[in-house]
């Protein structure tokens, strides 16, 4: 019997023969010598007919058998071969990776893991570990990784039962910035296998932004002092009732670019400080509706003389009280209602709302506008410092984009999330949340990332 194999090119037929090499396929080959000795046996001790439907059978019992085994090693050589691409990339990560399963036992330890740790694969894989092996140096900062409760200082924790849980840990002997990702492993039928954790070593990173911001804030308070003096200077000068109108508007526009420039100063201070985790927030408990209507008395003058009307929508029912930095959060809401106003339509309002929500312990504060809108493109960017919306550009050519940067991380620091609905010529509502449980507030300022 012939067999015409045609391949269309020598690679094929490499292709072909390796196929046929495959260890999966030993099992094949096995049965085929099998049905191969069975055939020539009865060819030689049974009749010719007999043997001849023999041969038939075996013949078909042994294709589809090649058939079905094939088949299974092929889907078996699939799945080894995605295995093994997982594990290269698994032990390729630059990040630290640990697989633990319910029982805390090690399943899963990268080279990444073995440098942060400074400890081998086949020391720790198959090890179980439990908090008082913080008690052993050997074990101590991969417990305190596992269980961060007992490291040393947690500057933030994502809110429990929201995945991936991203807690970020600071360590002083030895001197590290992790962030800590933990995503649950699960079964085919969704049962809890086990825990993964990625650890990202931001030493160097947070310790770049910590030199970044000591920068910025040298040069701030180097320029902060001659900008008062000038400041102080032209204020006595535009006094002066000698000077002819010419004059006077001359040292007005001087002294309006000398308050703009020191608001500069001002925001880029705030902002190195933030950037290092040095801001100082002091939280107490307060009546939000107190705070509210302290914050609107504030900045009605300035409504009043742009003719903006503001309203404060109090709620029907009491609200848990929150914690809050006075001061910090009276700038973030001030801000945002100052904004509203500024970028306002022509006898526009402001609407300025809280309410409980739903889903947790926060409270939700929103400001709403009848002011110009925010483009689609720009609203991704909006929270970037020093980003301004084009149109927000056009309509005041004053501000340094670093209001809502400040605004966004003081929201952070109560533990919030800020976010805004807009669309351009209908307004904006600029929304943020602040925590009525101390425990969903941050434990510490920390360093932060660009």
């Amino acid at each position: 019997m012939d067999v015409n194999l045609n391949f269309k090119s020598a690679a094929e037929a490499k292709k072909f023969s390796d196929t046929l090499k495959w260890p999966e396929l030993k099992s094949a080959w096995i049965l085929l010598g099998i049905l191969a000795v069975v055939f020539i046996l009865g060819f030689i001790f049974l009749p010719a007919l007999v043997a001849f439907i023999e041969g038939g059978l075996l013949m078909v019992t042994g294709g589809i058998s090649f058939a079905l085994i094939y088949r299974a090693a092929k889907s078996e050589r699939a799945g080894r071969l995605e295995k093994s691409e997982l594990a290269n990339i698994l032990l390729g990560l630059d990040d630290a990776l640990v697989v633990y399963d319910h029982d805390f036992n090690i399943l899963f330890f990268n080279p990444a893991a073995e440098n942060l740790f400074k400890t081998k694969s086949e020391d720790i894989v198959g090890q179980k570990f439990q908090p008082q092996d913080v008690g052993n140096e050997s074990k101590k900062l991969l417990a305190q990784v596992i269980f961060s409760s007992l490291a040393p200082t947690v500057i933030s924790r994502s809110r429990v039962g929201e995945y991936p849980q991203i807690v970020d840990i600071s360590f002083t002997d030895p001197e590290l910035e992790l962030r800590v990702s933990t995503i649950p492993v699960r079964g085919e039928l969704n049962e809890l296998l086990g825990f993964m954790k990625i650890i990202r070593d931001r030493t160097r990173e947070i310790s770049l932004i910590k030199s970044k911001g000591e920068f910025l804030t040298v040069a701030s308070h180097q320029l902060r002092t001659p900008v008062t003096d000038i400041n102080w200077a032209l204020q006595s000068l535009a006094s002066d009732e000698s000077l002819n109108e010419n004059a006077k508007t001359i040292v007005e526009t001087a002294l309006t670019a000398g308050r703009n420039l020191f608001q500069v100063v001002e925001d880029l201070l705030d902002v190195a400080k933030i950037e290092e985790g040095h801001f100082g927030y002091k939280f107490e408990q307060v009546d939000i509706v107190q705070f509210i209507n302290e914050v609107l008395g504030t900045v009605m003058p300035m409504s009043e003389r742009a003719g903006i009307k503001i309203y404060f929508e109090k709620p029907k029912n009491d609200l848990p009280q929150p914690f809050i930095d006075r001061t910090k959060l009276s700038r973030a809401l001030d801000n945002l209602i100052e904004n509203s106003v500024r970028y306002n339509t022509e006898n526009g309002e402001v609407i300025v709302r809280v309410e409980k929500v739903s889903d947790g312990p926060f409270l939700e504060i929103s400001v709403k506008d009848t002011g110009i809108g925010i483009a689609p493109a720009d609203i991704d960017n909006l929270f970037k410092k020093f980003y301004r919306a084009s149109n927000a550009v056009k309509t005041q050519t004053e501000g340094t984009g670093l209001g809502l940067y400040i605004v966004k991380n003081i929201v952070q620091a109560h533990g919030g999330k800020i976010w805004v609905d807009s669309e351009p010529g209908r307004g904006s509502v600029f929304h943020f949340t602040i925590a009525t449980d101390i425990n969903s507030v941050p434990q510490h300022e920390m360093a932060l990332e660009e």
